[in-house]
């Protein structure tokens, strides 16, 4: 790891991770919904490297960066039990030598596998929190006793997102335009709302489609705060290219769009997608293509933001995949692509 000074216009930055992350042709994929066959694209950031991947480690170089700047001794952040942000938090403070506390909601033994397995195995300290309502005052009550301790504590925004936070997706919208300079749309699943913000900061609201998975009320209003706040310059929230349709019952919820859209990903790329986040972004870019917001002949990049951990703990999807095992494919069998 490498820490790389500041001037006075930019913050200093964690090099956690290894760029840039492939862009990698998905032919089977684009021909099984319909689009031509160099029409989708896949951004890897699942493919980061620290802690198993993710989108969530670009945020972290520049939380991090600060919290190193500021003498931290301690990470503190915030999340559910299968937070992909929580664990690339325990993984980044493992790199760096910090302690990490976790504030995570639920209470001991609601998981015991995925995300919440690897932060222990990372060194993580796990604070419960109960009711998730509860989340932002327990950390800070946490940070509090930390600091009564004399640790130098820094509380990480809930999924990394911040502007500050941001700057990691500004980075990857810069690495895009330089390996797909033609892209029209990328899509994103849109939890916390800071890789979204950082990706219009940078390409605009036209090129960026964001799919709600339920992670925060306002969805719209969450992001365009953030690219304001970023880019310093208003961006109204029905400006964002937004879709609301793919949250179900719930965050936590498996739906059955979800589940197609899982097995359709392995089944035509062997791409592995999670139930939560960019499942319901695979499955809002199907959506999108079969309603005609995504049409064929446009270069369509669908962000891969990472999560394979979470599969583990998440039952429901887990009982369906080892079912799978006993019935046929679903998916449209292509031939083998050159």
């Amino acid at each position: 790891m490498t820490t790389t000074p500041s001037d006075a216009s930019t913050p200093p930055r964690a090099r956690l991770a290894t760029w840039p992350t492939p862009l990698e042709p998905a032919p089977r994929l684009a021909g099984a919904l319909g689009l031509g066959p160099d029409d989708l694209w896949v951004k890897r950031d699942d493919l980061t490297g620290l802690g198993g991947g993710g989108n969530k480690i670009r945020k972290l170089e520049w939380t991090c960066g600060a919290a190193l700047a500021k003498g931290a001794t301690t990470l503190v952040t915030t999340g559910a039990p299968q937070s992909n942000h929580a664990r690339l938090t325990a993984a980044a403070g493992a790199r760096l030598g910090l302690r990490v506390v976790l504030v995570l909601a639920g209470k001991p033994g609601s998981s015991a596998a995925g995300n919440l397995a690897l932060d222990g195995l990372l060194g993580a300290t796990v604070v419960w929190a109960g009711d998730g309502a509860g989340l932002e005052s327990r950390s800070r009550e946490v940070v509090e006793e930390l600091r009564r301790r004399g640790e130098v504590p820094e509380l990480i925004p809930f999924g990394g997102s911040s502007a500050l936070g941001a700057r990691g997706y500004v980075e990857c919208a810069r690495e895009l335009l330089g390996q797909a300079p033609d892209l029209t749309t990328v899509a994103v699943a849109l939890g916390s709302g800071g890789t979204m913000a950082g990706l219009v900061a940078e390409l605009g609201t036209s090129r960026v489609l964001g799919v709600h998975v339920g992670a925060v009320a306002d969805p719209a209003r969450t992001v365009s705060d953030l690219v304001a706040e970023l880019s310093g310059a208003p961006c109204a929230p029905d400006a964002l290219r937004l879709r609301l349709d793919q949250v179900g019952d719930g965050y936590s919820t498996l739906t059955e769009p979800v589940m197609s859209a899982l097995t359709l990903a392995a089944r035509t790329e062997g791409i592995v997608l999670d139930p939560i986040y960019t499942g319901r972004a695979m499955a809002g870019l199907v959506a999108a293509v079969q309603d005609g917001t995504i049409t064929p002949g446009q270069r369509t990049v669908f962000l891969h933001t990472g999560g394979l951990p979470g599969l583990f703990g998440h039952a429901p999807t887990l009982a369906r995949a080892e079912a799978g095992l006993l019935s046929p494919p679903d998916a449209p069998a292509h031939g083998p692509t050159q």
